[in-house]
């Protein structure tokens, strides 16, 4: 029998699709990455029988990137990205194993049986909603992977892999290595994210250069009974000069009544929504339910792996001729919320949505089934409960009204008051906060009559500024200049957002902070077409040729890099224009910080530099060295490195409990051969140093491949043991006086032993026994003192249990003094790797 492999993009899709396809009836199990699960069942494929097997990837398989040493931001120049940088496709999550576990399209085929005719064929099954008939369907009309669609993505990542490296490597070294304060960890620029950045100070701008000026308005008021009065708009609506404005004023306060010039009765209607697609479902999480695009993104696909609504990724408003829109509308037959609503449309008949835009991808955003929430949780119910609302209201009836208008002389001048009234809610009595506003009903009147004059008077008013962006706002521009895609436009607002290019004020509205103009108003003045939308959209354009077969592939990517690598270069050139702006707004590195440790060089203080990225600068050297980000940083004890000099520092990672120290010149100029940038002492090879890991590795971490287990001698009197690579940590011997790491090795394991002088009061050996030499994982007195935690959560890690890692923890993992580093360790189980699970 055959097996035919069906992936899927998430586990719980691959779960739901195994469950509609087998009628219930599999087998699952997980696969050999420990993350996706594999469901079987048999079937028939093509007409014979086959065991077909369910499974999915776990986010993006392959990621684009630079070979060797072309990721090296010290040793390539960043001109050399734009053609000469090779690249490659790499796993995007090695530890996944994913290409090894599913041996997927590319990789898969030199391992596939040939199908008819000697073709090994990939199949695609396109679905817009995980119900029963969408996916049934699907796989009834198979077909095949669009290559153009391929090619116009593969383009897109490349372009923009070139582009944002070249420019942000070189802004990011060039302004960080000047000032101190600019509060960002990377000077980023995107073919896209910079333009988006660009409507936001674009804005700020206005607001910035705005003069309100004054203007006058004429308000006049008629009786219509002794209780109620009449309030008239000035047909004029307002003048800018307080003379000319007087003069109405004196021309019309001596009126004692007002004239009806005309009277009209107007039916109108206020239209139902177009049907919902993924830039208006992001202007609305944003402006209505105070969800921003990133995380209303998430909601929604969280939404429909679960099979409540329909693909949210989408730029279609149109439903197909044979879309059924009765299906999902019964679905809501029975919400406590609007089945009222339903059942009238379902017995009176539904109305044809109106004729949108069709994209060619997925159908509109719709419910595919009824939630509560309680069911959902109140997060993702208020951006269910909206989808909703909008797809019945998409099927359901205009809302028509009676718009009244009357004609007021009042002297030689015009006004007008304008009443509406509904005649039929329609669409409004799903989507309430659309509905046309109460007003009070006019009067009876004709031409002719008059009524008394109850008040003139003249108003001052101010004009106001445009206020800072919303995300709602933000998302219409990106739409309307074609920067991004429905599924990119969310993460180019998160970018500038994470980058401290902007902040979300109350609102949601996007104020760019000093970095974010600088930066935008520095494109401007090299060149404007690095911020404008407009180069970017003609490549979008280039790209959906690509997609449409109409391009070809590398003409366009020839083409497009040419242009920015000359853009490149002459930003390069004439960076001078932007570093007057920066000079302006921020302090020089020699400005900046408090001093801390002292150079290994000059043996002066160099300043620690709080602000992202945190670092430290020797002002009479002139040099910068990176530290490790997100922690804190102090001087250790003021001992120095035996290589260089420079006095230790400490980093520690606050509450995820991990802490070790570094020499400033070592971490950023490795010593050694088999030492990388940005390591510290407790991986450093250097055979005597007492801060190495040659005098404090204990064993290999019982998690990860490559870490070892370092005694963080620091920590006493809770002593912590912790993982020079992931974020295990171990906790062990509390309140023990001493704790050193013995140059002897465990028999057993070949784990470094530890001497540890006990407490006489709180001592757990017997008698009047406080001294203990032994092996964390092996020897019985320690293992109980021992306590494993995760750094990331600081949650404790219990015995045994589903899913405990067996067979790890007891390697060697330290170098003595002129020994190679030790073998790997036996295949048994640790006293230590049993409390992790």
């Amino acid at each position: 029998m055959k097996t035919v492999l069906m992936v899927a993009e998430k586990p719980s899709l691959a779960q739901s699709i195994a469950k509609i396809l087998s009628r219930g009836s599999m087998s699952s199990h997980k696969g050999l990455n420990g993350t996706c699960s594999v469901h079987e069942y048999t079937g028939t494929f093509a007409g014979q029988p086959v065991r077909f097997k369910m499974t999915s990837v776990c986010g993006h398989v392959m990621t684009l990137d630079f070979l060797g040493k072309y990721n090296k931001w010290d040793k390539v120049d960043p001109a050399e990205l734009f053609s000469q940088a090779p690249t490659e496709k790499k796993e995007a999550n090695p530890k996944l194993n994913m290409v090894k576990f599913l041996q997927v399209l590319d990789a898969v085929l030199p391992v596939m049986t040939p199908a008819h005719g000697g073709e090994k064929t990939v199949f695609r099954a396109k679905f817009s909603s995980i119900t029963d008939t969408d996916i049934c369907n699907a796989m009834a009309r198979l077909g095949e992977p669009d290559h153009d669609e391929a090619l116009s993505v593969d383009a897109r990542q490349e372009l923009d892999l070139r582009i944002g490296c070249a420019f942000t490597r070189f802004q990011t070294k060039y302004f960080q290595g000047k000032y101190g304060d600019l509060d960002s960890s990377l000077i980023s620029f995107g073919p896209c994210q910079t333009p988006t950045l660009g409507f936001c100070v674009e804005r700020h701008d206005k607001i910035q250069s705005f003069k309100p000026e004054t203007y006058w308005v004429l308000q006049a008021k008629v009786n219509v009974d002794k209780d109620r009065s009449l309030l008239l708009d000035w047909d004029r609506v307002r003048v800018f000069d307080r003379e000319i404005a007087q003069m109405f004023l004196n021309m019309t306060k001596l009126e004692k009544e007002a004239q009806v010039e005309a009277t009209s009765k107007k039916e109108k209607a206020k239209q139902r929504p177009l049907a919902l697609n993924t830039v208006e479902m992001l202007r609305v999480a944003s402006s209505s339910l105070g969800m921003g695009p990133q995380h209303a993104m998430q909601t929604a696909e969280r939404l429909y792996t679960q099979g409540y609504i329909s693909y949210p990724r989408t730029e279609t408003t149109h439903y197909p001729e044979n879309f059924d829109l009765k299906g999902p509308l019964r679905q809501q037959a029975n919400h406590p919320y609007w089945a009222d609503t339903v059942k009238q449309l379902l017995a009176e008949g539904i109305n044809r949505p109106r004729k949108g835009h069709d994209a060619g991808d997925h159908p509109p955003i719709t419910p595919m089934r009824s939630a509560t929430e309680a069911e959902l949780g109140s997060e993702a119910w208020r951006l269910y409960e909206y989808i909703t609302r909008h797809f019945i209201a998409t099927v359901s009836y205009d809302c028509k009204y009676l718009q009244s208008t009357i004609s007021f002389r009042i002297g030689p001048e015009h006004f007008t008051c304008t009443g509406k009234t509904v005649i039929s809610p329609g669409f409004t009595e799903i989507m309430p906060w659309q509905s046309v506003p109460l007003e009070e009903s006019l009067p009876t009147c004709q031409k002719g009559d008059t009524f008394p004059v109850g008040e003139v008077k003249l108003l001052e008013k101010q004009t106001s500024p445009p206020d800072y962006l919303t995300e709602a706002e933000l998302i219409t521009l990106m739409e309307k200049h074609g920067i991004g895609t429905d599924a990119s436009i969310p993460v180019h607002i998160n970018n500038i957002c994470q980058r401290n290019y902007v902040v979300v004020e109350s609102g949601r509205r996007l104020k760019p902070t000093n970095l974010g103009i600088v930066l935008v108003h520095g494109y401007y003045k090299i060149d404007a077409e690095l911020v404008l939308p407009t180069i970017r959209s003609a490549v979008e354009k280039q790209l959906n040729l690509i997609a449409q077969g109409k391009a070809d592939y590398r003409q366009v990517l020839g083409h497009t890099l040419d242009v920015f690598k000359r853009k490149f270069h002459y930003f390069v050139d004439s960076i001078a224009g932007m570093d007057e702006l920066m000079e302006v707004s921020f302090s020089p590195l020699a400005a900046t910080g408090k001093p801390l440790s002292r150079c290994g060089k000059c043996h002066r203080f160099m300043k620690y530099i709080q602000a992202k990225p945190s670092r430290l600068h020797c002002s009479h050297c002139d040099e910068t060295y990176t530290l490790p980000q997100n922690g804190t940083i102090k001087l250790y004890k003021e001992l120095r490195c035996p290589l260089d000099d420079f006095e230790l520092v400490l980093w520690s990672s606050g509450s995820r409990g991990k802490s070790y120290p570094l020499c400033p010149y070592c971490y950023n100029h490795p010593p050694f051969r088999d030492m990388k940038k940005g390591m510290g002492c407790n991986e450093c090879t250097h055979p005597t140093c007492q801060h190495s890991l040659s005098m404090l590795g204990i064993g290999q971490c019982v998690e990860c491949e490559s870490g070892v287990l370092v005694l963080d001698p620091t920590s006493g009197p809770k002593w912590k043991m912790a993982c020079n690579k992931c974020n295990v940590v171990a906790h062990c011997f509390e309140n023990a006086h001493r704790v050193r790491v013995s140059p002897e090795t465990c028999s057993s394991c070949e784990a470094a032993l530890l001497d540890v002088d006990f407490n006489k009061a709180k001592s757990p050996l017997p008698g009047d026994e406080t001294q203990h030499t032994g092996c964390v994982f092996c020897d019985p007195v320690f293992q109980e003192l021992v306590e494993l935690k995760h750094a990331a959560s600081c949650h404790p890690m219990h015995r045994g249990g589903p899913g405990r890692r067996q067979g790890r923890g007891r390697a060697r993992g330290r170098r003595p003094a002129g020994k190679p580093s030790a073998r790997r360790p036996k295949d048994k189980m640790s006293a230590l790797a049993a409390y992790f699970v």
